[in-house]
């Protein structure tokens, strides 16, 4: 019986109780958590069970125990704790964006290959079954030449002055927030669905909420409050974004969360000169496959999905896959990938510093007013 990977979680926010949940469904053992202070970690601890509530992240990674490593705290610590992490010796998840700046991300992803380590980034809308079965149909021709990629990610757990997190703060989320935190994802998806990379772009930026009450710790997706001391915003609500890509097609994205009624709608359409594909985030067990003369909806299980869908239908058609079956997928192939296995598709630290890239292109093309090229 293969011993189970030891794994050590820092932050037990959203994503940090994803990523344990993910850890003991992929057969790893969660050997211990540390969060924003003592009392926290103590909760949290206590609410997985037999896990340990470390004092500090460095106290986490130095355990002899813990194989692997997670970073879920806010943006600001990625690139410090991810790098201490891989120093340690440790094979590393680490939340998007992998860092603040693409400089520190090449650093890691330098720091991760000539290591050995895996160290991977959870883009894991990829684990879809139905993105799988497009990614086949793009990239096997079925679609003829792609001109047009176009698409929107919507949500509005942002929306009113009383809501706040920690991502508003550019000292602590970045110079980006909703392209970055939710963007990133669409053109990470895009890019491996479609095979082709943004060479350049324009964008434009907008805050709606130039004030919000600004209540320090609120949890994500927390209802809006209705008192408090209002503080400035600088990062976007809202982003626009048109594009051309290396494979000489061309592109739109709206991104934002100040869209009500939207909650976490990731939707794309690839155009190409036969057929065109569709996908929603928030139906996921459809794809949509349009043509001149007739189009269809195919369903997850159907015999047209394709090999590579198969690998993660785990479930029969019309018992819907969600989210948290994409993020237990990529763990999954996170700790396939630590043992030598070959895993197609997971998503890698140098994905992270596409992602970043591709944000400071956004962010200088804003500013500036002109097309920015996206480094490669």
């Amino acid at each position: 019986m293969t011993r189970p990977l030891g794994a050590g979680v820092i932050g037990a926010g959203f994503a940090g109780r994803i990523h344990a949940r993910s850890v003991q469904l992929a057969g790893g053992r969660l050997v211990g958590i540390v969060s924003s202070s003592p009392e926290r970690t103590g909760a949290v601890a206590a609410e997985l069970g037999d896990v340990r509530a470390f004092s500090t992240p460095q106290e986490l990674i130095a355990d002899p125990g813990v194989e692997v490593v997670h970073i879920c705290t806010p943006n600001h610590l990625h690139a410090e704790l991810a790098e201490a992490a891989l120093a340690a010796g440790k094979h590393v998840v680490c939340e998007k964006p992998l860092t603040m700046d693409s400089a520190s991300a090449q650093r890691l992803v330098a720091l991760a290959e000539s290591s050995g380590l895996v160290a991977t980034v959870p883009f894991v809308y990829r684990f879809y079954p139905l993105v799988r079965a497009a990614r086949d149909r793009v990239q096997g021709g079925d679609l003829g030449v792609v001109r047009l990629v176009h698409g929107t990610y919507l949500q509005d757990w942002l929306m009113a002055v009383g809501d706040y997190n920690w991502r508003v703060d550019p000292l602590l989320g970045g110079r980006s927030r909703a392209f970055a935190d939710i963007g990133s994802h669409w053109c990470d998806l895009m890019e491996f669905v479609t095979g082709q990379r943004i060479t350049r772009l324009t964008a434009r930026l907008t805050t709606v909420l130039e004030q919000r009450i600004g209540v320090a710790g609120r949890a994500s997706f927390a209802p809006a409050v209705e008192e408090g001391t209002k503080v400035g915003v600088s990062t976007e609500d809202v982003a626009l974004v048109l594009f051309e890509t290396d494979g000489g097609g061309l592109g739109s994205l709206v991104v934002s969360q100040v869209s009500p009624g939207r909650k976490n709608r990731l939707w794309f359409e690839i155009d190409g000169s036969r057929r065109s594909v569709a996908f929603n985030q928030e139906q996921p067990e459809t794809l949509w496959v349009g043509g001149r003369d007739e189009s269809t909806v195919l369903a997850r299980g159907a015999s047209g999905a394709g090999q590579s869908a198969r690998r993660f239908d785990l479930l029969p058609a019309g018992h819907p896959r969600g989210y948290h079956d994409c993020f237990d997928a990529f763990v999954a192939d996170t700790y396939r990938a630590i043992r030598g296995a070959s895993t197609e598709g997971l998503p890698m630290f140098s994905d992270g510093l596409r992602a970043v890239r591709i944000t400071e292109s956004v962010l200088a093309s804003a500013q500036t007013g002109r097309w920015c090229a996206v480094e490669q």
